[in-house]
């Protein structure tokens, strides 16, 4: 297998639990995906589509990852662990990327079109978290765990929740009472059902007032 220098790097500055250079070869199932998807992606781009797909299957079998060599993807690109990460065919990733677990870059049309997302640089998505879609996510975005992005991020936004909305933008709060890591969420569908609890006694206290005049 073809080590990439850049990506290597990631692993070594990104992860704490890796041992040595030899242990990511060898056992870190992100770099080996992606270190898979380079080749695969090289062959693809020289029109050898048919060995790109079997290498990309020997990588989804081997790590459980499923990059499709079509997507291009920047520099010292970095998954924590690759398992159930997958990566569409028109995916476009800038440099400096970093992905967790279970995250997917998704398309939403059977068209051959560019379908799926377009990251920025310095990106880190939280484990679980699906982003779907031709849109486009700026430049220093962190994106939930859990989280679904539908629509366009600015540059600078932390992003949370189903559907995912912006919480800070350039460091200001934008909603939320606390600055979020990928791993340390509000809970938003909690947020609106106690809101609705509240709307909901002030109906019926109001009910009841209504009632009683009416009786009056």
């Amino acid at each position: 297998m073809d080590y990439y220098p850049g990506d290597l790097k990631a692993v070594m500055d990104r992860d704490p639990a890796i041992i040595d250079e030899e242990d990511a070869k060898k056992y870190h199932t992100g770099f080996r995906a992606v270190c898979m998807y380079r080749k695969s992606h090289e062959l693809w781009l020289a029109g050898k589509l048919e060995e790109a797909r079997a290498l990309n299957f020997q990588a989804h079998e081997e790590t459980g990852c499923d990059i499709h060599p079509g997507a291009t993807i920047g520099e010292r690109f970095f998954i924590d662990h690759a398992t159930g990460v997958v990566i569409g065919e028109t995916t476009i990733i800038g440099d400096d990327v970093t992905l967790y677990q279970g995250v997917t870059l998704g398309g939403v049309s059977f068209n051959k079109e560019k379908r799926h997302p377009t990251l920025g640089n310095r990106i880190v998505v939280g484990a679980g978290a699906i982003v779907l879609g031709n849109i486009t996510i700026g430049d220093d975005v962190r994106i939930g765990a859990g989280s679904v992005v539908v629509k366009e991020v600015p540059p600078n936004c932390t992003v949370v929740g189903v559907p995912g909305r912006i919480v800070s933008r350039n460091g200001v709060r934008v909603d939320m009472k606390d600055v979020l890591e990928h791993n340390h969420l509000p809970d938003v569908v909690e947020d609106r059902m106690d809101r609705m609890e509240v709307e909901i006694e002030q109906l019926r206290t109001l009910t009841e007032s209504l009632k009683k005049n009416k009786e009056a």
